[in-house]
């Protein structure tokens, strides 16, 4: 429903929001990983972490990042892969036979599955050509995203010693991987099914590794990984209440028990409260134009991340001037709300104008002109 605002408007609406408070780097949570994070995805807060910038190994949680530059590929063209005697590869598998043929995409679930290093091989080599390129193009997106202290050599986590990560580092690669429809999809399911090419007649159905997928009902994704030398490595994401949770831990022998524990204890702390500034609109009276009024809005949705203990002190304040000057373009910035806690503001989001609205044209007779020239001249 409009309001027809005939006032200059400074009004105050208050709701149940709050400003997140800086957490403790190490809360009272006992964690049996040599390095651990969790990181709200929300506001790119870390809540609770130990040693999060430590070089590690990362194992198989690296076919994150493969698995999503596959299924970025595919969804431009999802070529079909002839797996090859080149592609096979140590260690976990989806079992790919030689002369079998899959497309990105099915590899893509190979990967998030079963971990299969086969179907990271194929992916690599089917989109670079070679594994050192297709490490290139890891380490490229990787300085994209933000993950300074990461550096990819294999596509399947295989241990190297110049392969390495942090906990931070895959918290922030977890989070923008999310971002893809496919890849949020994809680490959501508890299962996937894979109908070859060829044989034809083959399918085969393969179970997600990430149990926390079955033990904590918010866990809506993850990639596990293991080697002897980075033990258990686990990356995984949680959502509740429209808040999002990233938790990593690497070389974590209580991995699925730390990850519920610390799931508990961020959305015990915090919560995300949100407010849809686009479904605000106000008729403003516009001087000048061929419209006498104006149809404003909230530019966008407004999600803030709060702490459970400060959730009523957040004030909403609309400023909007109870009249404008055409012309008047649609999207031109005419107002904000601002929301405060204790008078600092914590988040601003522009009014605009929903549509346009030009001058009025006015046909003046010559007397009207002769008396706008001595008036104005």
């Amino acid at each position: 429903m409009k309001r027809i605002v005939s006032a200059v408007l400074s009004v105050i609406f208050v709701f149940a929001y709050s400003i997140p408070v800086k957490a403790e780097k190490n809360a009272k949570i006992k964690v049996s990983a040599e390095a651990y994070v969790l990181y709200c995805a929300d506001n790119g807060q870390i809540i609770s972490s130990k040693d999060e910038n430590k070089k590690m190994k990362p194992a198989s949680t690296t076919k994150i990042m493969t698995s999503l530059l596959a299924l970025e590929e595919a969804s431009s063209r999802n070529k079909k892969v002839k797996f090859s005697e080149k592609m096979i590869a140590e260690g976990s598998s989806m079992y790919l036979k030689v002369g079998e043929v899959v497309t990105l995409k099915d590899l893509a679930a190979g990967m998030m599955m079963a971990s299969g290093n086969d179907a990271a091989n194929s992916a690599a080599l089917t989109i670079s050509g070679s594994t050192e390129k297709f490490a290139d193009k890891m380490n490229k997106r990787a300085k994209q995203i933000g993950m300074k202290n990461t550096h990819f050599v294999t596509p399947s986590g295989l241990d190297d010693d110049n392969h390495y990560s942090t906990a931070y580092d895959m918290a922030l690669l977890m989070s923008y991987a999310l971002e893809n429809e496919d890849f949020a999809k994809l680490t959501s399911q508890k299962s996937a099914t894979v109908e070859f090419i060829e044989p034809s007649s083959k399918k085969t159905t393969y179970s997600n590794h990430n149990r926390l997928l079955s033990l904590y009902e918010y866990c809506i994704g993850g990639k596990t990984g293991y080697t002897m030398s980075a033990g258990r490595c686990l990356v995984s994401a949680a959502k509740k209440d429209g808040l999002t949770l990233i938790c990593v831990t690497l070389n974590d022998r209580n991995d699925w028990n730390d990850h519920i524990s610390l799931y508990n204890y961020g959305f015990e702390q915090y919560s995300c409260y949100t407010s849809d500034d686009t479904s605000f609109f106000a008729d403003v009276s516009c001087v000048g134009g061929e419209s006498d009024s104006i149809t404003v809005t909230g530019e966008k949705p407004v999600s803030i991340v709060v702490s459970s203990d400060d959730k009523d002190k957040i004030e909403r304040k609309i400023y909007l001037d109870s009249f404008l000057y055409a012309p008047v373009k649609q999207g031109d910035y005419v107002g904000r709300i601002e929301y405060t806690i204790n008078g600092k503001m914590i988040e601003e989001n522009k009014l605009v104008a929903v549509d346009s609205v030009n001058s009025k044209k006015e046909n003046k007779n010559i007397f009207t002109m002769i008396k706008d020239l001595f008036t104005y001249g």
